[in-house]
């Protein structure tokens, strides 16, 4: 799977390999003006002196199986007009591993973020330098993403001690499956009016158009609120208070750590 970036006009691919962005030499070298084939201005670049010293370098500090001799003798050809070298011939003569070749749905040539944007300088100074400030853009997308995902899966797993609490508390033996997942439902929906003031049912009778749930699409600082209260509902239930004192109680607690997570997200942005 590929993540896309816009870059001057040019959407450029970034890959994962080995757990490290690949970028797209191809989409950048599509980007550059009078030039229409873009496997040529890669091949161009190759054949520079100070091009190869460069990956060279980059794969002696990052690929202790990098064939040195290889590289030494592709660096006294560098600069002749007769010398030309392809990034196949490239990484198959020196075992390269920060510049690939891709065929298929993501084809084309990639390079390790480092050499794409030194590549850059190839299409433009400009152009080098959006694509480096479009990549730190991506990359603080993905950490808050992150951040957000991290909190979803908290909440979920302090649903499973919310649950655990209702199962040993307001489960009778007696009950059928059907009447346990009502229950379930019912305390869940405590949650759901305490924070958020109506039920599942009625927002998805709100929103028909929406996937998911009311969960989806809640703020990182509800999430955060709603992990709390998840722990704190199964204190209640392990306490043995009812279900409408509870609400009242949970209500009020999602109302000040709202406030409080709201008030403390405005002091960073003021800073």
């Amino acid at each position: 799977m590929s993540k896309k970036i816009t870059v001057v006009n040019t959407e450029i691919s970034i890959i994962s390999v080995d757990e490290q962005d690949f970028i797209s030499l191809t989409d950048m070298a599509n980007g550059k003006e009078g030039e229409s084939r873009a496997a040529d201005i890669i091949k161009n670049w190759l054949r520079n002196r100070y091009t190869l010293e460069f990956l060279g370098t980059w794969e002696l500090i990052h690929n202790p199986k990098f064939k040195v001799v290889e590289f030494d003798h592709f660096k006294t050809q560098a600069g002749l007009p007769s010398f030309v070298l392809s990034v196949s011939e490239w990484v198959d003569k020196t075992n390269a591993i920060g510049i690939i070749s891709k065929k298929g749905k993501y084809g084309g040539t990639y390079a390790h973020k480092d050499i794409a944007f030194e590549f850059g300088s190839a299409i433009s100074v400009p152009f080098k330098l959006y694509l480096i400030n479009e990549f730190q853009r991506l990359k603080e997308e993905e950490q808050k993403q992150l951040g957000w995902n991290a909190k979803r899966e908290l909440a979920k797993l302090n649903y499973h001690i919310h649950t655990d609490a209702i199962r040993k508390k307001l489960i009778p033996k007696e009950l059928t499956i059907a009447q346990i997942s009502i229950i379930y439902a019912s305390e869940a929906d405590v949650l759901n009016v305490a924070l958020f003031g109506i039920t599942a049912k009625q927002w998805r009778e709100s929103n028909p158009s929406l996937k998911g749930n009311i969960r989806d699409y809640a703020s990182i600082n509800e999430l955060i609120c709603l992990s709390n209260m998840e722990n704190i509902n199964a204190l209640f239930i392990n306490e043995g208070l009812v279900q409408r004192e509870r609400l009242l109680k949970l209500n009020a607690i999602a109302i000040q750590q709202i406030k409080i997570l709201t008030e403390v997200e405005n002091r960073k942005l003021l800073k």
